[in-house]
């Protein structure tokens, strides 16, 4: 997960309806390291071998990455990363991070051999409707990995799935090859282009699904991208789900310090971003107009 966190989500979040089935159980699991790589200009993409989580983990969860050691620093705190990918058949997860602080940079130290406590599946991930349809999948930065997994799932079930890839450049968009892979349609979008920019995206993705809209829109990474799908979930009458990032100490909800941006009772705790989500509901302004009425 990134460190963009939850600001400007304010009011524009809800926690989902009750879940229908269980979550998987999360297991302990010292996970070998098969590869790192570097992934365009700045990302590193660790592959780890974890057959039960990869089996097991659903689309938008994450796994809580205990730091090793690293030039004599001692980092007691695990990293909370978001699955981009699950390798079933070969029992295997990917993640992806940038190095931000101490925790990442001794992790982009770990080489190919190497053991990884992790912890995992967590959290509550993406739900795709049951309703017939396409998907629209926005993620920025980081947040690609997690709206990946729904892309996975989508073309499982046959859906077409069309993913808007975002970065501040061209160089560090992530999961374009692995949308070509899966035989996603993909939409690179950047900064230094201003390709990225609400309107324009808008505009183009409004023009995109003119004939149809998509059953449901997923989003990660960005206050101004979860705006924008829930303006196009009013205007197309779909639902929109959000996967919020933030800071965690435990990622099971024991610290009670990842609290979601939703206004709570003085006298009642708000939901946790780490088992009530990081899967939320987004407001459209269909949703709030029905709620005032």
């Amino acid at each position: 997960m990134s460190s963009t966190g939850t600001a400007g989500l304010e009011g524009l979040v809800v926690p989902r309806p009750p879940e229908t089935s269980p979550r998987p159980q999360p297991i302990w699991d010292e996970s070998i390291v098969v590869a790192h790589d570097i992934v365009g200009t700045r990302y590193h993409r660790l592959t780890l071998r974890s057959p039960e989580i990869a089996a097991t983990a659903s689309a938008g969860q994450f796994v809580m990455v205990s730091v090793p050691e690293s030039a004599g620093d001692r980092i007691l705190l695990p990293r909370p990363m978001a699955i981009h990918r699950r390798r079933v058949d070969r029992g295997m997860i990917e993640l992806i991070f940038n190095v931000v602080g101490r925790g990442t940079s001794a992790l982009s130290t770990v080489a190919t051999g190497d053991r990884l406590l992790i912890t995992g599946p967590l959290g509550r991930g993406f739900e795709i409707p049951e309703t017939a349809g396409s998907l629209l999948l926005i993620g920025r930065g980081i947040g690609v990995c997690a709206v990946m997994g729904a892309i996975e799932d989508a073309v499982a079930e046959g859906r077409p799935a069309t993913a808007v890839l975002s970065a501040n450049t061209r160089s560090s968009i992530i999961g374009l090859e692995d949308c070509a892979e899966l035989g996603a349609h993909a939409i690179g979008v950047a900064d230094e282009d201003g390709t990225s920019a609400v309107a324009p995206l808008g505009a183009r993705l409004r023009a995109e699904f003119a004939a149809a809209p998509p059953s449901a829109i997923m989003v990660c990474g960005s206050s101004r991208l979860t705006r924008l799908a829930a303006d196009l979930a009013a205007e197309w009458g779909v639902e929109a789900q959000v996967s919020l990032e933030a800071h965690m100490a435990c990622g099971i909800g024991y610290c009670h310090g990842c609290a979601a941006p939703v206004a709570s009772a003085d006298d009642t705790e708000g939901p946790l971003v780490c088992v009530d989500g990081p899967v939320f509901d987004v407001v459209t302004n269909r949703d709030a107009g029905a709620r005032a009425a």
